[in-house]
């Protein structure tokens, strides 16, 4: 079973050269720190820098220099900074290649929830819809399952949408899922985990086809 940086490691293979890719909010900021070094990779944060870096060393924080989250980042040579307009003309004009997002519910026909619990102060979606509404290529980093053990993988979604039918691979700490028109393709599982648990821990239609290989990260 993976922890929150085994999801971000394994999404991390997902990254290629010259792509420019979009980290959410929660687990999907991780990916930055484990990025293969022999390619080039520019992120960006909806707030405004294009050239993230890994997460600052202790002591050496910069408080004027944070994510959409609000954590203290580190910029990589050659970054740069802009104003939200400037940021959201890159996401509306589908300028990103890639796009990893945090979510609290995915449904079998790639449907996302992930900006609000109905009954609970949010601030407002932020940049969620714009980022599921513009990419083409979405990647979800979530637990597979809440704190009362009940399914995130959903048939369909009971949380408000953000977006629909624009999931195109989950990262759980159990698996590696593919959304298909028939449901979640399963691709790989989590060292120590097994397909029998992964069923059991999946609401939706989970498709199963021959030996799946444990994943390396």
């Amino acid at each position: 079973m993976l922890d929150k940086n085994g999801i971000a490691k394994r999404i991390a293979q997902e990254v290629e050269d010259g792509y420019y890719v979009n980290l959410g909010i929660g687990i999907p900021t991780l990916v930055a720190n484990y990025v293969r070094e022999d390619i080039s990779v520019e992120f960006q944060s909806e707030n405004g820098i294009l050239g993230m870096g890994p997460f600052p060393i202790d002591g050496e924080e910069d408080a004027d220099l944070i994510n959409a989250g609000k954590q203290t980042i580190t910029a990589l040579p050659g970054a740069s900074y802009f104003d939200s307009a400037t940021s959201f003309a890159m996401i509306r004009g589908k300028h990103l290649d890639l796009t990893i997002l945090g979510a609290m519910e995915v449904a079998e026909n790639g449907d996302i929830a992930n900006w609000k619990i109905p009954g609970k102060m949010v601030k407002g979606m932020g940049g969620a819809m714009d980022l599921v509404a513009s990419a083409e290529n979405i990647i979800v980093a979530m637990m597979h399952t809440n704190r009362e053990g009940e399914s995130k993988l959903l048939k369909k979604c009971s949380l408000p949408l953000t977006g629909v039918g624009c999931v195109k691979k989950i990262v759980t700490n159990l698996a590696v899922l593919e959304v298909t028109k028939d449901g979640f393709l399963l691709l790989e599982r989590a060292p120590g985990v097994t397909v029998e648990e992964i069923k059991a821990a999946t609401e939706g239609n989970l498709i199963v086809k021959g030996e799946v290989l444990e994943m390396s990260i």
